[in-house]
């Protein structure tokens, strides 16, 4: 396994030993950062291990939510996560609250983001610019534009 500056984790070997319970998000945004395109392809082909990134990374939103910034906010974000299979995620923010579910609801979206393992890690890690992605295609935006680029300010996003 090789050290990519992370205390020796690297690859889908160092992720899948992870508690990802003990790892800061600042942790986690260092991880990600230092993995190769190859490194995180890898995780994505493994679907359990997948599975328990994306549950661990939609789990912390509601943690990093940041009420404030969000004020009377009214909104529901879907993600599509693609990769071997599409994965699905909501989240809702209301109230001063965000709740984040897996799957897709029967509720219409204000806005969904439709991305790669890849560059949902980059993003939510604050490895990459939300507007520098849309701009490159590397994230496509179905419905409020604004409020898909403005986002990341509801959220204490970690940088590594």
């Amino acid at each position: 396994m090789a050290d990519n500056g992370t205390g020796g984790i690297g690859g889908a070997e160092g992720i899948a030993g992870l508690d990802f319970a003990s790892v800061t998000p600042e942790e986690f945004a260092k991880i990600v950062k230092g993995l190769s395109g190859k490194e995180i392809t890898e995780i994505a082909q493994d679907g359990e291990l997948r599975a328990r990134v994306l549950a661990e990374v939609f789990a912390r939103m509601e943690r990093q939510f940041k009420p404030d910034a969000a004020g009377s906010l009214t909104a529901l974000i879907r993600w599509k996560i693609t990769g071997v299979d599409e994965v699905v995620y909501e989240t809702e923010i209301a109230e001063g609250s965000c709740t984040v579910r897996e799957g897709r609801s029967d509720a219409e979206p204000r806005v969904t983001l439709i991305m790669s393992d890849a560059e949902f890690l980059k993003l939510v890690s604050g490895n990459a610019s939300p507007v520098t992605m849309f701009m490159m295609r590397k994230v496509k935006i179905a419905g409020d534009v604004a409020l898909a680029a403005g986002l990341t300010r509801y959220f204490d996003i970690p940088k590594a």
